[in-house]
């Protein structure tokens, strides 16, 4: 069943703070970082991760692209979770990979920008001793809508056995901002994208299926 009751949603709870934990204490890790979008799944796991590790976030914008209150709610969770975070603005980065190379295909210039994002994760993790975070869904990993090396190029995914209807349940559980979890998924791709007008349906329709 998709729609989880109140007892399985504080079972999921649990069981993920534990495998969060668990896994930063096998890697002897000094804590998880993690990429920050201000969207409802790095939402929920930062939630989550926040109450057992020692956690970092980096948010790391394209400018013009990405949408300033997606920034500015990353901030303000960061703030209200208690937890350090950078902010890192991935524009010069992108100019210099387009002088290196031109690129013509949408979709090809699209995944360089969560390639990026995953190589200032793990320099961070690296340098500080962390694990990286991931945050995708059950729907995405089902889908195959995630960048290969990527945002699929992470250490743990605590929220990968979840539906994305499943996530929004949880996130609202465990008090996720309301603002957030109504907004439209995007990945932040280009400018307007949104998950759902790519992938051609609802959540609550793929979810389903």
């Amino acid at each position: 069943m998709l729609e989880l009751t109140t007892q399985e949603l504080s079972y999921c709870k649990q069981k993920i703070e534990d495998f969060i934990a668990k896994e930063v204490e096998k890697a002897k890790a000094r804590g998880g970082v993690i990429a920050l979008s201000g969207g409802i799944d790095s939402s929920l796991v930062a939630t989550l991760a926040s109450k057992v590790i020692d956690l970092k976030a980096l948010i790391l914008p394209e400018v013009g692209v990405n949408r300033p209150e997606d920034i500015e709610d990353a901030k303000s969770l960061a703030k209200t979770l208690g937890i350090n975070y950078e902010v890192i603005e991935i524009n010069p980065i992108l100019e210099k990979i387009r002088e290196a190379r031109a690129v013509r295909d949408k979709i090809a210039w699209a995944n360089v920008k969560p390639r990026v994002r995953m190589l200032l994760n793990y320099l961070v993790a690296n340098e500080e001793k962390r694990i990286v975070i991931g945050t995708g869904n059950k729907t995405e990993l089902l889908l195959g809508y995630f960048t290969k090396y990527g945002d699929g190029g992470v250490d743990v995914l605590p929220i990968g056995d979840l539906y994305k209807t499943q996530v929004r349940q949880l996130a609202r559980f465990v008090g996720v901002p309301e603002r957030i979890i109504e907004k439209p998924p995007s990945a932040g791709l280009w400018k307007g994208q949104t998950d759902e007008a790519e992938l051609g349906a609802t959540y609550e329709v793929m979810d389903k299926i």
